[in-house]
């Protein structure tokens, strides 16, 4: 017997005391039940394997004893944008989506958000979320997210039939090793690297190789410090060097394309190697595929390549509403529950956000991101939780503009230590 049938049987065993103690004739009728508590829960997650996956806290809440209202909003720019739009104008959702990052800090600062102290009290977050995390949520010392999943957006994935077509048995080692894989690939007729020509997949794809090619340390130094000796230096020059090398590998019809119509080329085996980050997974399983039999996948390049997180949570717009704010804190509870966490990462592609659920259902991706994160000199923070949204954003604008035109790695450099400079108070 769970908990839920444990209260609502005391309940009942009560009523009926208080029934027969009253006597037959001044019996009470019973008490309706209670409303369920409505959350609107704002979100861009619309992909098939997306979907499955919020279905799995969707129900999780509406057992709880919710009501969840799906405000699903195609894009996370603008799903974004709608919410701040909505708290603005006063028609704010209960729960919205933000990634774990610096991306709700502004309204943070602007008081437009509900804490969740007590829920993360309750559930011990101090002790058992991964301290990255920690770093992003809890703002002068008051917890505004609940997070949801741990997501790595540089993993290599990459179709088993593809690999064997072309001959090739066993994972890259290294990155010149990777490139040796591309041409493999090329030679064999297959699309080498899946590639979605939009500004947000060039910053994810660059990022990849800048930790892979770059190391940690240039890349705390260049995000993290705003280092520009690090910017303009012989390192950060072959870091470019080597990101623009995968234009060779990429079919005419990448730009504009969506990033899981990316990872359907690779679903279909008419290419080798997507470079994303682990939400792909959702659209392998949605196709039946299974890790290890159909694709593979490594996070990087040897034993202790950096393992950057990232991930999604849910803020609370402020409301002095009690059901409203109970409801968040019920939503909040459930969100980051042990058996929902479970159930949504096995479909998202992502790891849990702690280490005490059951992994049974993960695939061998999922637990060997687990293993990683045990090691925390691997965790390496992705930029949108170094910078400010403005600047990353920027930042996007200089790679989008290196790789699509013909920049010189020079004027990379000088562009990106520009967009630094001229977004850092």
């Amino acid at each position: 017997m769970n908990q839920a049938t444990k209260v609502a049987g005391g309940a009942a065993a009560a009523a009926l005391m208080l029934a027969l103690a009253s006597g037959p004739s001044r019996a009470a009728a019973p008490a309706p039940p209670a409303e369920p508590l409505k959350a609107t829960v704002s979100h861009w997650w619309t992909s098939g394997g997306e979907s499955a996956a919020i279905r799995q806290f969707a129900d999780a809440f509406n057992a709880a004893g919710g009501k969840w209202i799906d405000q699903a909003v195609a894009g996370a720019d603008q799903s974004r944008a709608s919410t701040i739009n909505r708290i603005v104008g006063g028609n704010a959702p209960v729960a919205a989506q933000f990634n774990t990052s610096r991306q709700f800090r502004d309204i943070v600062d602007q008081g437009l958000l509900n804490n969740i102290d007590d829920v993360a009290a309750r559930g011990n977050w101090n002790a058992i979320l991964p301290q990255t995390i920690i770093d992003v949520i809890r703002i002068d010392g008051h917890y505004y997210a609940a997070p949801v999943d741990i997501h790595m957006p540089a993993w290599f994935f990459y179709s088993k039939k593809a690999f064997a077509r072309a001959g090739i048995k066993e994972e890259p080692r290294t990155w010149e090793d990777f490139l040796a894989t591309l041409d493999r690939l090329k030679a064999a007729g297959i699309i080498p690297l899946a590639f979605g020509g939009q500004v947000w997949q060039e910053k994810i794809v660059f990022d990849a190789v800048f930790a892979q090619v770059g190391g940690p340390e240039l890349y705390l130094k260049v995000y993290r410090d705003r280092d520009l000796n690090a910017i303009r230096s012989p390192a950060f020059r072959n870091v470019l060097v080597n990101f623009r090398k995968l234009r060779a590998y990429i079919d005419p019809g990448s730009p504009g394309r969506n990033w899981n119509d990316a990872t359907a080329l690779v679903v279909s085996n008419r290419a080798g190697v997507q470079i994303m980050g682990d939400w792909a997974k959702g659209e392998f399983s949605a196709a039946g595929q299974v890790a290890g039999r159909e694709f593979g996948c490594f996070p990087g390049f040897g034993p202790k390549a950096p393992y950057m997180v990232a991930g999604d949570a849910f803020v609370f717009p402020k409301t002095a509403k009690p059901h409203v704010v109970k409801a968040q804190k019920l939503l909040a509870t459930v969100l980051t529950s042990p058996g929902p966490q479970a159930a949504f990462s096995a479909r998202k592609g992502s790891i849990p956000i702690r280490p005490d659920v059951d992994t049974s259902q993960l695939d061998l991706c999922a637990r060997m991101g687990i293993a990683i994160m045990q090691d925390r000199t691997r965790q390496l923070p992705n930029p949108e939780m170094l910078l400010e949204p403005d600047l990353n954003g920027a930042l996007q604008d200089v790679l989008t503009n290196f790789w699509n035109r013909k920049q010189s790695p020079e004027q990379a450099q000088q562009a990106f230590a520009q967009a630094i400079q001229d977004n850092t108070w």
